[in-house]
């Protein structure tokens, strides 16, 4: 691989459009594009994730813009590696640090030019279209699902556009258990070439021959950066839809002969927060232009969509489209107008180096020694917190058991006031506290034991008893025992004077007579009855013989004076 410069010294001009679309109500997508580095990252995650994870990937690159190298393309390779892998790291523990980025990822393609060769750093699915002479090239290969179908053969590239999976991203940085490294590869840079580094929003809805056409009919970049842009959307594009454009031409030395070098542009989400990245390449650096209007109707649909909460009301607010371009000085001059200085990487540390310059290359070893001292902090403070976490949880266990405790201490103590009648194994006795429990704790015993058996009391007390009669104090206790008893006493005597009226009933004299006369008399009336009956039968008997003879008799009258 070569490590001198090469002969013909290139130059690179690039510009960057992102849109938000027309469905999403916030922009997840972040570009860069400078004069030896372009970027291109897709966050995903929600809301409250996909952003941050695109604008922590830009940060990690940034460095790249202005890191001298000495034109060794070996370095740049490994340093675009070792920054995505960065990336990764500092998402993942952003992530696990907020709960709510959890699930939070970003795909990355960038291109670097040094030495005349273009270094190329590619995961997830956004991608890289080369245009040299008039031919339409793409550099990356989509980290995919539909693109592992179409790689062995199950589908085919037309089909693809359509496949129910075809958002599937197999390879992507972020919190999620796969593998994060990077495609790297190197290739001879040609003056005329020009790049095209876009979000799948675009390539997902655009064929490559319309890209293909696209850029070669329009020469200024600007232009055709909105173009592609507002293809993508009247297509029917329903994602964030980013295009970054970048020109390769033969440079004179721009420094000898005082020529304007091209601003940095960063756009989409990371272009909400420049001034770590204006501190990390230490010179300014502006927002990309917004997407002109066209009228379309898919801009009229985008203008209809309104945030759906508090976080997308915010981001809605610093995406909508800038009236103009906003450039942010490095905090050397922040400096001196008084303007904040320390800038927030989004996890990636910024050293200052002894001649005064910012750095966030995790290749420098003052930003790697740095890394590596806020890994042990965290560490550390990963472990006091998981102490601090147990002692908590032992703590609120024993003041919680002791309060417990003290519960049923406090309400043992109280029942130990009351008194209560009750049954103690069939017989009436007197216990000290109220018939329950608590948790399994009887809050009462005996004290106070009688010879009345619970079995010769009416139900009605029995009942009572069984629930327990409650009374203030033992002396009350003991006082309705002496009612009981009272009354046990009382039943007891009424019983016996009404087995003794009944006794006496029975052994009376008058009550013998009264019984032999009421005897005779159902005697008298029995004679007198059967009596009365035979009279009755004997009449019966007469009157029925007389009857029969006398019909006999005319019966033969009758007879006799026919036969005359």
């Amino acid at each position: 691989m070569p490590k001198s410069a090469a002969s013909q010294p290139l130059f690179l001009y690039s510009t960057t459009v992102s849109d938000v679309g027309t469905v999403r109500a916030n922009n997840q997508d972040s570009s860069f594009a400078g004069e030896h580095l372009i970027a291109m990252c897709d966050g995903m995650g929600g809301h409250a994730g996909g952003d941050t994870a695109s604008s922590i990937a830009i940060r990690s690159l940034a460095h790249i813009e202005q890191d001298d190298t000495g034109g060794n393309v070996e370095t740049i390779s490994r340093m675009m590696e070792t920054s995505v892998m960065a990336a990764h790291d500092a998402i993942v523990g952003k992530a696990k640090r907020e709960r709510k980025l959890a699930g939070m990822g970003t795909t990355v393609t960038a291109v670097a030019l040094v030495a005349g060769y273009w270094v190329i750093a590619h995961i997830g699915d956004s991608r890289a279209y080369l245009l040299r002479d008039g031919r339409l090239s793409r550099i990356t290969c989509d980290h995919s699902y539909v693109q592992h179908l179409i790689n062995t053969g199950r589908i085919t590239p037309s089909e693809a556009k359509n496949h129910p999976q075809r958002n599937v991203v197999m390879r992507v940085l972020g919190d999620f258990d796969i593998d994060p490294r990077p495609d790297i590869s190197v290739r001879r840079a040609h003056p005329a070439d020009r790049w095209l580094l876009c979000s799948d929003g675009l390539c997902g809805v655009l064929e490559d021959s319309t890209i293909e056409e696209t850029m070669t009919t329009l020469s200024d970049q600007g232009e055709c950066a909105q173009r592609l842009v507002q293809m993508a959307l009247r297509a029917g594009s329903t994602d964030n839809v980013t295009a970054v454009i970048a020109d390769a031409t033969l440079a004179l030395d721009a420094d000898a002969f005082d020529l304007p070098h091209q601003t940095p542009l960063v756009g989409g989400a990371a272009s909400r927060n420049l001034e770590p990245i204006a501190d990390i390449v230490n010179e300014p650096v502006a927002t990309a232009p917004a997407l002109r209007e066209d009228d379309s109707p898919a801009q009229r649909a985008a203008a209809l969509i309104q945030p759906a909460s508090a976080h997308e009301a915010e981001t809605a607010q610093t995406t909508a489209k800038p009236s103009s371009t906003r450039v942010v000085q490095p905090s050397t001059v922040r400096e001196e107008t008084g303007e904040r200085a320390n800038p927030d990487t989004g996890e990636i540390p910024v050293v200052q180096k002894p001649d005064g310059r910012l750095s966030a290359d995790p290749n420098d070893p003052d930003v790697a020694k740095a890394i590596r001292d806020e890994q042990v902090e965290q560490k550390k403070a990963t472990r006091t917190k998981k102490r601090r976490n147990k002692l908590a949880v032992i703590i609120t266990c024993i003041l919680a058991v002791l309060a417990l405790a003290g519960a049923g201490w406090g309400a043992y103590t109280w029942s130990q006031t009351h008194y209560y009648v009750g049954d103690s194994n069939g017989t009436v006795a007197i216990y000290r506290g109220v018939p329950t429990n608590l948790f399994g704790l009887e809050l009462s015993h005996e004290v106070q034991t009688t010879n009345i058996a619970t079995a010769d009391l009416p139900q009605t007390w029995r009942d009572q008893l069984s629930q327990g009669i409650t009374v203030g104090s033992l002396d009350e206790a003991q006082s309705h025992v002496g009612i009981i008893r009272t009354e046990m006493r009382k039943l007891a005597k009424q019983q016996e004077a009404d087995a003794a009226k009944k006794a006496e009933a029975s052994n009376s004299p008058d009550s013998s007579k009264d019984s032999s006369q009421s005897d005779s008399k159902d005697s008298t009336e029995d004679s007198s009855s059967q009596s009365g009956s035979s009279s009755d039968k004997s009449g019966s008997s007469s009157s029925s013989d007389s009857s029969d003879k006398s019909g006999i008799g005319a019966a033969d009258n009758a007879a006799t004076g026919d036969s005359q």
